[in-house]
């Protein structure tokens, strides 16, 4: 019940995510003034990274829901628990991906390390350790193995703590980012 309550949690603030990569200033030839829920802008990163994590969280809500039932035999668990999960992670991976590739500008390393390459990199890493979690969590009720329950449990708490880090990083960013439009307001505020 606490990771299916946990799922929604991820859910809203992956689909506050969205709505603020939607809602992005177009610029001034585009405003229209009011909320947009969804929109398709396949040509920018961002709009797909933010969707294919949204979309990967409610592959998670699936698999936290599926995981309350009872009396489920092996083969059941696996397909009703297991290949949401690696949906989801797999969708996390691509996120992240597509989120480090549009910060850093290449596909691997960048030439500059800003904070927002920082968030971007620790991000990427706690997508891939869930889907590390979720790899060993499948091996788990066929094997009844001690080292893929601690690989999941650790995998997934070192994701969390990426993640966490990731949002405490955001912080001085959004205060970075805050003080250059403050001052940009003055400049046009005196002529």
């Amino acid at each position: 019940m606490v990771f299916f309550v946990g799922s929604i949690f991820f859910t809203t603030a992956a689909a506050l995510q969205w709505l603020e990569t939607v809602n992005a200033d177009p610029g001034p030839a585009l405003r229209r003034g009011k909320l947009r829920v969804v929109t398709f802008e396949p040509h920018r990163i961002d709009w797909w990274s933010s969707g294919v994590q949204l979309i990967g969280t409610v592959f998670f809500n699936f698999t936290t829901f599926h995981a309350l039932q009872d009396g489920l035999d092996a083969g059941a668990y696996d397909r009703l628990v297991w290949r949401p999960d690696a949906l989801g992670s797999i969708c996390f991976l691509v996120s992240g991906y597509l989120a480090y590739v549009e910060v850093s500008g290449h596909a691997l390393w960048p030439r500059e390390r800003a904070l927002e390459w920082k968030i971007a990199a620790v991000n990427l890493v706690g997508c891939i350790a869930f889907g590390i979690s979720a790899v060993a969590s499948f091996w788990v009720p066929d094997a009844g193995g001690v080292l893929a329950l601690a690989a999941s449990n650790w995998f997934t708490a070192l994701g969390g703590l990426c993640f966490l880090v990731g949002a405490i990083l955001l912080l001085p960013e959004s205060a970075a980012t805050d003080a250059v439009e403050s001052s940009g307001a003055a400049l046009y505020a005196h002529p």
